[in-house]
């Protein structure tokens, strides 16, 4: 297969596993504290992925990789978990999935900071439109409703997008499925006390369902999904094989209207539409 065509087959993998993220954890969080769900899946995953590492016999990242380790780690591993499982516990899932579409415009503002390109002014047109369908779609109906979930969703997006920038930028180095593995491993001694300092007394009360979520965000969306993604990046490059962030909204919200049998108002559609049209707009003018 062309490498080409294998960046976007993978790319196009990776997202769709990243897509059942959102309904996983809303199912998990429902019997998990989100604190202990953010802390178990990355501990789990980090067991998985330093197993990984040592049976493929990776060298270890250079001394001047870890700061930019450190900050994928604080972005994918912690902080995008731990913010969507708090603001899970007040928006449904397919809420939440609106706020994706501006994930790949947050990532691409992080790339231009830390690239110091200069995008043209139509870039930050489509940024602010974006940004306003999204905000405007947030107060529909009395933002104070959701407003604490929002704002969780926001940041769990600011940090996702910086950690997304980070790791893409050190996969033309490190290499792809090695960097989301490194990152993981580096936030292991944190990870794994706070899983067991915050784990529930008795797992009795846990059911099926939060259990399966566990395990999904554990295995897919925190080690696996990067697998893919990360190597389709390097393989078909950031730029072109990041534009297929944008369809990850559409498969969350089939996902979440399926599996969880949540309600998808054509209101968030149209949002969700207008905030995809208005990130490919920014990305197209971003260099």
């Amino acid at each position: 297969m062309d490498k080409a065509v294998s960046g976007w087959v993978n790319g196009f993998l990776g997202v769709t596993i990243f897509a059942g993220s959102l309904p996983a954890t809303r199912v998990a969080v429902a019997d998990f504290d989100p604190t202990f769900l953010t802390a178990a899946r990355a501990t789990i995953a980090a067991l998985l992925g330093l197993g990984l590492l040592l049976a493929l016999r990776q060298p270890r990242p250079r001394r001047t990789d870890v700061p930019a380790l450190a900050v994928t780690a604080l972005g994918v591993v912690v902080g995008f978990p731990l913010f969507t499982a708090l603001a899970l516990q007040y928006i449904t899932s397919a809420h939440s999935i609106v706020f994706i579409g501006l994930l790949p415009l947050c990532t691409a503002m992080f790339a231009v900071m830390r690239a110091g390109e200069r995008p043209r002014p139509a870039f930050w047109l489509f940024s602010v439109v974006g940004a306003g369908f999204v905000a405007g779609y947030a107060a529909r109906g009395g933002i104070q409703a959701s407003l604490r979930g929002d704002l969780l969703m926001l940041a769990a997006v600011v940090v996702c997008g910086l950690g997304y920038a980070e790791g893409a930028r050190l996969s033309r180095t490190l290499g792809g499925w090695q960097v989301i593995s490194w990152a993981l491993v580096l936030s292991l001694p944190i990870m794994l006390p706070l899983a067991l300092l915050t784990m529930p007394a008795s797992f009795a009360h846990i059911g099926g369902r939060a259990w399966f979520g566990l395990a999904y965000v554990s295995l897919f969306s925190m080690l696996i999904g990067f697998v893919f993604w990360y190597r389709g990046l390097a393989q078909g490059g950031i730029a072109a094989v990041g534009q297929l962030q944008l369809i990850q909204p559409f498969m969350g919200l089939g996902l979440a209207a399926l599996l969880l049998h949540e309600p998808v108002s054509w209101a968030m559609l149209i949002v969700t539409l207008a905030a995809v049209i208005c990130v490919a707009g920014a990305k197209k003018y971003a260099g």
